[in-house]
């Protein structure tokens, strides 16, 4: 089986602009992802996916493979669907969000493997346990899962509600790392958006409203990720407390 990780580096954002170029621990911020990536096992190529000719420059700086894909790309998922299109001999497609410097190289492939073990999956995500102080966070997106571990829901707010605590499951917090078989990701990418994605702002409902499964696995990987300037200092203070080094 053909894996293949992705890194879609958008150059814009409105909280922290020029994002994948923020400067942590003297190394660019996609430096970190992409060479965190490239620690997993199972993939057999890492590339960026960048719309931004300076994104470009730098990851070919420090010897990553990146390719330009189109700037009007609305999403990450269309991104990464132009990337699958190019690339036919893959099998299967792991998005790596370009803000996770922290990223765990054992999840990338904790997500592959769940390919190999199941030949009809199509998507697949990650979960980890909700903290207490997230409960109400909008940022935070929630999840909720069946008996077999494939996605009911997804919200910004806070689920299940907690009319019987004692009794109910554990709250899970989804980690936005997404690995999809590549016939389906071009479909998935093909779909008209649905009222709940666009209500909660959230993709993956999506493919739950055209009628598609999720698996989500548990992780122990407790994401980081870089949105605000605030955000870019804690990581920063993550890694000097590691030795300056997040390898």
């Amino acid at each position: 089986m053909r894996i293949i990780c992705v890194i879609p580096a958008r150059y814009s954002s409105t909280r922290l602009p020029g994002k994948p170029l923020a400067v942590i621990a003297g190394k660019p911020m996609i430096r970190h992802v992409y060479e965190r990536a490239s620690q997993a096992k199972l993939p057999c190529r890492v590339l960026v996916a960048t719309d931004h000719e300076q994104v470009f420059a730098a990851v070919k700086a420090f010897g990553g493979e990146v390719m330009m894909t189109s700037p009007h790309h609305p999403t990450g998922t269309d991104r990464l669907a132009e990337v699958a299109a190019r690339h036919e001999d893959a099998d299967v497609i792991i998005n790596v969000q370009g803000d996770e410097p922290l990223i765990e190289p054992a999840v990338i492939d904790q997500l592959a493997e769940e390919f190999h073990r199941s030949p009809g999956l199509a998507m697949a995500t990650l979960a980890a346990p909700l903290a207490e102080d997230e409960h109400q966070a909008p940022s935070v997106v929630k999840v909720v899962t069946d008996l077999e571990g494939y996605a009911l829901y997804f919200s910004r707010s806070l689920i299940p509600y907690p009319r019987n605590p004692a009794n109910g499951p554990a709250y899970q917090k989804h980690i936005g790392i997404y690995a999809y078989r590549r016939d389906f990701l071009l479909k998935f990418a093909a779909l008209a958006p649905t009222p709940l994605e666009q209500a909660e702002s959230l993709e993956q409902l999506r493919a739950l409203e055209h009628g598609y499964r999720i698996k989500v696995l548990a992780a122990n990987f407790t994401s980081v990720g870089v949105d605000t300037p605030e955000d870019l200092e804690k990581v920063n203070a993550i890694i000097a407390a590691q030795g300056g080094s997040v390898r």
